[in-house]
């Protein structure tokens, strides 16, 4: 049976009340007992006293009657409405003294019969029968008294005189016993009072025992009852704590049949589809940058084949040598040398911000930009993965020894990077099937066209002339050449990076000043400055690749005629 949430706590309650039910029943029950005590008390013990009570003064007034009706009756002229009248009160209190001593003896007998009442029977049969033996003084009493009513009736004042002595002597000896007998019963009476207020007491101190064990008895179970409810809510707290902290293999144990054991369930479920996502984007991570996976998860709208135009940085970076060193490498060599070669370049574009778009045999293509990379800085890093990427190289070859698992003749390796920012396309791009985030534009081509035009140059790493611009703030560049790269109708300036500002060495900066003089020249034709100048770039740096291709180009140039509209820029023919 499903043990819902709802039922535990209809169940606590249920036993709470049944606990409180039980103590208000004892409790109802302790004081309908002492109710029937104190019952008693009002309509046995308190009416029997209250009775004997008016019997002894009826008695006395009845006395009081008898001496004012013999006043009376020897009085001359005798007033005989005035005795008529006395003698009428004598009887009348006799009477009401016999009655009042019989409703006493009713109310001692009706103690003796109620069984909730709590008094001495044998207590109470000797007062019962003190009040018979009360009854027959006062029956002697009225013996004489009536003589002595005869008395006065025959005006007989001798015989009045001698019976008078006996009813004072009856009289006496009935007050003696109506006082013996009220003594007792006012003896019952406070003890019946006593024993009321100790059982009241103990019903009271009943209440409160039983009322902490209820109490107790149902903190005791609440308590067992809540902490297996909460704790296995504490056990989801800090499972979802731990997932949250990356601790995807957490599993809890379903410990319950309510909703919380479905939760739990839930949790477990939940936990493993997380743990197959990161599986998922572990393993995408490898063939996509983590960023565009975790882009696309997050923004399931980027999964349409609409694309974006902005403008962004992109950069293409190759191996030179690449068909040489596999010609002379086993196929398995050659694709520990690839894969080392592409770690090691990897790293400077990642740790620069940038987006690894693609791995073409030994070429990486990535790109810098929104929402990846802030739109100002994207050149910046560009050209920061740049250089550290032409600062790896060096390690790179030292560590082809190792790789190959040779030691002579180690293939020569080298590097060409382009670079490149302008407006290009970004989006999914692919069939239904089969998609790819990467980027499109005359950017892309620039770039792609710009690590080609290393080869022309000598160089390692150029840059068009918007990277350049959008960088010269952070860098040092040198102006390489104008030129008309294959599929474009516009000439395009091509900058070499030399370095961080600040951090670029004098003789470097100095070349690129002698360099530039010598563009200046070269766009002017004025050949002989433009030599002199190229020629001075070699003195300060003789193996400087780009002095040397302007000195071999202007020997052609200066011997051929050249269009009027000449203007310097060099058209490439090769892609």
């Amino acid at each position: 049976m499903r043990n819902t949430i709802g039922l535990k706590i209809l169940g606590i309650v249920a036993l709470l009340s049944l606990i409180a039910g039980a103590v208000a029943w004892v409790n109802a029950r302790k004081s309908g007992e002492v109710e029937s005590l104190l019952t008693s008390v009002k309509e046995t013990y308190v009416p029997s006293y209250a009775a004997l009570a008016r019997a002894h003064i009826r008695s006395l007034e009845q006395s009081a009657y008898l001496r004012r009706l013999a006043i009376a009756s020897f009085k001359s002229p005798v007033d005989r409405a005035e005795v008529a009248r006395l003698r009428s009160l004598v009887e009348q209190k006799t009477k009401e003294a016999d009655n009042e001593v019989l409703a006493a003896r009713k109310a001692i007998a009706k103690a003796v019969e109620d069984r909730a009442s709590f008094g001495d029977e044998v207590l109470l049969g000797r007062l019962d029968t003190r009040l018979e033996f009360l009854q027959r003084y006062n029956a002697t009493y009225d013996a004489v008294r009536s003589q002595v009513e005869s008395a006065l009736s025959n005006h007989d004042e001798t015989r009045f005189r001698d019976i008078v002595a006996s009813l004072d002597q009856a009289r006496d000896t009935l007050n003696t016993e109506s006082e013996a007998v009220r003594r007792e019963m006012l003896g019952l009476l406070d003890k019946a009072m006593r024993d009321t207020i100790a059982e009241q007491n103990r019903s009271v101190r009943y209440g409160i025992i039983l009322l902490a064990a209820a109490l107790t008895i149902g903190l005791v179970v609440a308590a067992a009852m809540t902490v297996n409810l909460v704790r296995p809510l504490r056990r989801l707290l800090k499972g979802a704590l731990a997932v949250q902290g990356g601790a995807l293999d957490t599993e809890l144990p379903v410990t319950s049949r309510d909703e919380i054991g479905d939760l739990t369930g839930a949790f477990n479920a939940m936990v493993r589809e997380l743990r197959s996502k990161a599986r998922v984007r572990e393993t995408f991570g490898k063939y996509l940058d983590p960023r565009i996976v975790e882009d696309l998860i997050e923004r399931p709208e980027l999964l349409g084949s609409k694309g974006e135009r902005r403008v962004m940085t992109v950069s293409f970076t190759d191996m030179m040598g690449f068909t040489s060193l596999s010609e002379g490498v086993t196929p398995v060599a050659l694709v520990s040398v690839v894969n080392r070669y592409l770690a090691t370049m990897s790293e400077p574009i990642r740790q620069s911000g940038g987006i690894i778009d693609k791995y073409v045999g030994d070429a990486i293509m990535a790109f810098w930009g929104p929402p990846f990379t802030d739109a100002n800085e994207q050149a910046r890093l560009a050209c920061e993965a740049g250089l550290g990427q032409v600062g790896l190289l060096p390690s790179f070859r030292q560590s082809l020894p190792e790789v190959l698992g040779i030691k002579r003749n180690v293939p020569h390796v080298d590097m060409r990077i382009g670079i490149a920012s302008g407006d290009v396309v970004v989006g999914n791009i692919g069939s239904d099937l089969s998609m790819s985030y990467t980027v499109m534009g005359d950017a892309v081509n620039l770039a792609s066209r710009l690590e080609n035009v290393n080869k022309v140059y000598g160089t390692h790493l150029l840059v068009s002339a918007m990277t350049r611009e959008m960088a010269k703030d952070a860098y040092e560049f040198r102006e390489i050449d104008s030129i008309l790269v294959v599929g474009k109708e516009e000439p395009e300036q091509v900058f070499e990076v030399l370095g961080r500002r600040g951090e670029v060495a004098q003789s470097t900066l100095d070349l690129a000043e002698r360099f530039a003089l010598g563009l200046v020249a070269y766009r002017r034709q004025a050949w002989t400055e433009a030599t002199a100048a190229f020629r001075s770039c070699l003195e300060l740096v003789p193996e400087d690749s780009p002095a040397r291709v302007f000195l071999d180009r202007i020997p052609v140039l200066s011997a051929q005629p050249l269009p009027a509209n000449w203007d310097g820029v060099w058209i490439l023919s090769e892609k």
